[in-house]
């Protein structure tokens, strides 16, 4: 069974199947290497102190750029100037499972990506780390990150002590809601059950995006939730959808619905709600009486890159506060750098030291004493969790 036969990228589930690593070991009997790449097969020679350059692959719209020229990315052009290391940056990730297929290939065959760093979600940078497909990171390079990364996302179930991953930004899957077209405030994840908004609530389609709200709506422990918890809240959506109360589940596709008045309620990301309050103060983010999940989307060095200490010098840089602070400021994301708050605060302009006070950018102690980073969908599970799931959110 040749690797080119594998199907599209854009086919969703054989992705999200390849990521499980059923498909991956199945290929193991057909000639293809087992996926599992050991840690003494997974470093190439560095060239950092001779080649001073490094590849970066990132989501769009996700480093502070320059409002008078678009082009220009005012902390990377500090970082190549500071250090004089070139840094290629590429906008080329848009969806976890559409990048997994692209460069899985190379990482299951021990071939290099071409990239020196990477950034996805933590639920996919699992099975990265899963299956032996990034490089543990030299501390000692990273001062920065061993002070100031955010204790509650030190060491994530998938990534104890954060030895293969650093969080580039954070967020929190909460619900927004449009307060004045509610009339009512919504404080709790069975508020979206409510007769009044039959037809107007969504919910995000992705598996990974969308349980683990569901469940802290049903009082679970997302640090250690069952499968009996899983299915329960299908069974809950289920009925939901087929009552007429889900009008769709989206992607990020949300914000156009509750910005048109569409929906009422929904599932969303606190860094997608910060930018919609600029132009509706109307439209407001919750973080449930039950609580909300807290998760990052996170750098990681691939097997074989070729310039990775200059990749580990980058992600250091990127957790000095004042640093993170200038990025915070234009992404708006929870910033997993406490210690930006500070640098905010003392800013001279008004919007910028206001954006210290943003509980969704900088949780206060209330707002973090509900948040709870979910254990990821292990390997056993999600074949079978995956296609329930996609069977009720239609994918």
């Amino acid at each position: 069974m040749p690797l080119k036969t594998i199907p599209s990228p854009s086919r969703r589930t054989l992705l999200r199947a390849l990521g499980s690593g059923a498909v991956l070991g199945g290929l193991a009997g057909c000639g293809v290497p087992a996926a599992y790449v050991r840690p003494g097969d997974r470093a190439a020679a560095d060239l950092s102190s001779t080649d001073q350059r490094l590849n970066w692959a990132n989501w769009p719209l996700y480093i502070d750029t320059d409002d008078e020229h678009p082009s220009r990315r005012p902390t990377l052009e500090a970082f190549e100037k500071r250090t004089g290391i070139s840094v290629e940056y590429v906008e080329e990730i848009n969806d976890n499972d559409e990048f997994f297929g692209k460069i899985s290939p190379a990482l299951m065959n021990r071939q290099p990506t071409g990239r020196d760093l990477i950034v996805i979600s933590d639920w996919m940078s699992a099975r990265f780390v899963r299956l032996g497909w990034v490089q543990e990171m030299d501390r000692a390079r990273q001062p920065n990150v061993t002070r100031y990364l955010d204790p509650q996302l030190r060491s994530p179930a998938f990534d104890p002590g954060r030895t293969c991953t650093v969080p580039w930004q954070s967020g929190i899957t909460g619900i927004a809601y449009n307060r004045r077209r509610v009339g009512r405030e919504i404080r709790q994840v069975s508020d979206l059950w409510a007769s009044d908004l039959k037809g107007r609530v969504t919910l995000l389609s992705g598996l990974d995006e969308a349980f683990a709200l569901l469940m802290q709506g049903n009082g679970v422990d997302i640090t250690r939730w069952t499968a009996d918890d899983f299915h329960t809240v299908c069974d809950q959506v289920e009925k939901q959808v087929k009552g007429g109360q889900i009008r769709r589940f989206t992607g990020n596709d949300y914000i156009k619905d509750l910005s048109s008045g569409d929906v009422l309620a929904c599932q969303a990301y606190s860094g997608d709600v910060i930018q919609l309050q600029a132009d509706d103060p109307d439209i407001e983010f919750v973080v449930p009486e039950e609580g909300a999940e807290l998760w990052a989307e996170s750098l990681m060095v691939p097997n074989l890159a070729r310039h990775k200490a200059n990749a580990e010098r980058l992600i250091d840089y990127y957790y000095d506060p004042e640093v993170a602070a200038e990025l915070a400021a234009w992404v708006n994301y929870v910033c997993p750098v406490p210690a930006a708050r500070d640098v905010l605060a003392s800013a001279k302009d008004e919007e910028s030291a206001a954006l210290a006070e943003n509980p969704l950018i900088f949780p206060d102690r209330k707002m973090r004493s509900r948040l709870a980073i979910a254990r990821d969908i292990d390997s056993d599970e999600r074949v079978e969790f995956s296609k329930r799931w996609n069977q009720i959110a239609g994918l």
